[in-house]
């Protein structure tokens, strides 16, 4: 995966596709990269699809789908204000975590 992520950054794309890019990291490596794809892809138009929600919290909207429709869409604190789905989640992943 990151050569693959290595090889995006390289081809210098105006939008990027990211399919669970960070899945198969540990948690050490998934930060390092998460960072890089942060600073580089500024300016681009990015969509990120990830299960592990913490690769997306500083993204500018996030779009929570569940059984292929639209259930929430805003920032990472303001799905976190609202209580819904996306806070249950991310709350569940922060324990599991602990």
């Amino acid at each position: 995966q990151r050569i693959a992520i290595a090889r995006v950054l390289l081809k210098n794309p105006q939008i990027v596709i990211l399919d669970e890019a960070t899945s198969a990291l540990d948690s050490e490596s998934e930060k390092l990269i998460q960072e890089s794809v942060n600073n580089l892809f500024q300016g681009r138009t990015s969509l990120v699809i990830a299960h592990r929600l913490s690769t997306i919290c500083d993204v500018d909207l996030i779009v929570v789908l569940e059984k292929g429709k639209i259930v929430e869409m805003g920032t990472h604190a303001e799905l976190i204000a609202k209580e819904g789905r996306y806070a249950y989640l991310y709350g569940l992943q922060l324990s599991e975590n602990k």
